[in-house]
């Protein structure tokens, strides 16, 4: 049994343990169909530092589910470019660009109870003031509680390949997910994702090459070298060393 880190006699405890959440993850779509989710949870080992960190910085940092419209301004305490980063893991990457890029805002979002407990206790370390993180399914917190063309740049990093066949449904850039994300974009906004399987990455480009508001901006079918903004994990760089392929897909969002 995992620890929870849901705080509160008012909570309502979700799937995913999100402090303070109103309500539980439809398990339906609005249209009566089953909803396939892009993850399973694998919560592993969740150490007593990482519940300490959501009972002390929980409310500096998250940002409760509540399916309805956020206001961000509020949240941030002011107006800024904001970047999102779909699946965040432990939160390395986040927490570099976060450093890098003070002047824009940055939301994370994670359903793995650990990694988000170990951002938490680094964001605490940094004194970080630009970030903000949900602890819950980012297709719901997408649909939900980001305003349309409010997003400067999404982020999706490794995101889980489901390299069996029959899985490939979970994945979780599709056509449908691909439309989102461009309603979310600002006019001038950019999507980057980045994915260690060729058979993936050549499934986002058949998607997101093919998707209305978007440009590659490597050309159809293309990729770029490892952007500064993305620290190059020690998981990347065993795979590396071992011959193994890293894809950087950019995309700019086009049209009004």
């Amino acid at each position: 049994m995992h620890a929870n880190p849901c705080r509160g006699d008012a909570a309502v405890t979700d799937p995913f343990g999100s402090p303070g959440a109103k309500a539980p993850p439809k398990p339906y779509t609005d249209d009566g169909q089953r909803r396939i989710r892009s993850f399973v949870l694998r919560q592993g080992r969740f150490t007593e530092a990482q519940q300490r960190a959501f009972d002390a910085q929980w409310p500096r940092f998250g940002l409760d589910y509540s399916g309805s419209a956020r206001d961000l301004d509020a949240a941030f305490g002011r107006k800024a470019p904001r970047i999102l980063e779909i699946g965040f893991g432990n939160g390395e990457a986040l927490r570099h660009s976060a450093a890098i890029d003070p002047d824009r805002d940055h939301i994370g979002i994670e359903v793995h109870a650990p990694g988000v407990g170990r951002l938490l206790n680094a964001l605490a370390e940094d004194d970080a003031g630009n970030v903000r993180l949900y602890h819950h399914d980012a297709v719901e917190v997408l649909e939900n509680e980001i305003a349309d063309g409010s997003l400067d740049e999404v982020r999706i990093y490794f995101p889980d390949p489901w390299h069996k066949k029959r899985h490939n449904k979970r994945r979780l850039v599709n056509p449908g997910f691909a439309a989102l994300l461009v309603r979310k974009l600002a006019a001038d906004g950019r999507l980057h994702l980045a994915t260690d399987w060729q058979d993936y990455a050549e499934q986002m480009w058949d998607v997101l090459d093919a998707t209305t508001g978007l440009a590659n901006r490597a050309g159809e079918r293309g990729h770029v070298p490892r952007p500064h903004w993305r620290p190059q994990t020690h998981f990347e760089t065993r795979g590396q060393r071992l011959g193994h392929g890293v894809w950087d897909l950019l995309y700019d969002r086009t049209g009004s």
